[in-house]
């Protein structure tokens, strides 16, 4: 079997691929995910600041093979061919985090949608980062989803060097 493609084909995804390129050099991001609204967000020049949206590559560990295998992240441009991935900072040095069987708290506040899961939607155990009267220092940051229970997040691998992070997004459209 021949697959024919006409130029119109060939012309349209050249073009559409040219706007995505464009408007990812304009600084604009697309969230598909629940960890934070669906939607478009711009990268700003805002400082990482407790409650903003960041997005960050991920480190490179094994813990983070392993989500990539599972789909918990997706490829992409970062070290290790690992996809973006974009949260809430929900800590900051100085900072004082714990999780619980009820959740993860900053600074004796829960936080919602921070239930710990012990098995993903395919019933593989997930792994669980535990924090005791922690006190965040320095570089690191609490990043979690504050919208999605279900989240790859802070309570499963735990704190992330403020030097992951690639910029504050702020959102322009959310569903």
């Amino acid at each position: 079997m021949v697959l024919w493609i006409s130029r119109a084909s060939i012309g349209a995804a050249l073009g559409f691929l040219a706007v995505c390129l464009v408007c990812f050099a304009a600084g604009l991001r697309v969230n598909t995910t629940k960890s934070i609204p669906v939607g478009i967000y711009r990268l700003t020049d805002v400082p990482v600041g407790k409650g903003e949206y960041v997005i960050f590559c991920p480190p490179q560990t094994a813990l983070f093979d392993e989500a990539r295998s599972r789909g918990y992240i997706g490829p992409g441009f970062c070290p290790g061919s690992h996809g973006y991935m974009m949260k809430q900072v929900a800590g900051v040095a100085g900072d004082v985090v714990a999780s619980t069987d009820e959740g993860i708290a900053v600074n004796g506040t829960l936080l919602l949608a921070s239930v710990p899961k012990k098995a993903d939607s395919a019933g593989r155990v997930l792994p669980r980062y535990t924090f005791s009267g922690y006190t965040l220092k320095g570089p690191e940051l609490l990043l979690m989803s504050d919208v999605s229970g279900t989240s790859f997040d802070d309570r499963h691998f735990g704190p992330v060097n403020a030097g992951q992070i690639r910029g504050v997004i702020k959102p322009l459209v959310t569903f």
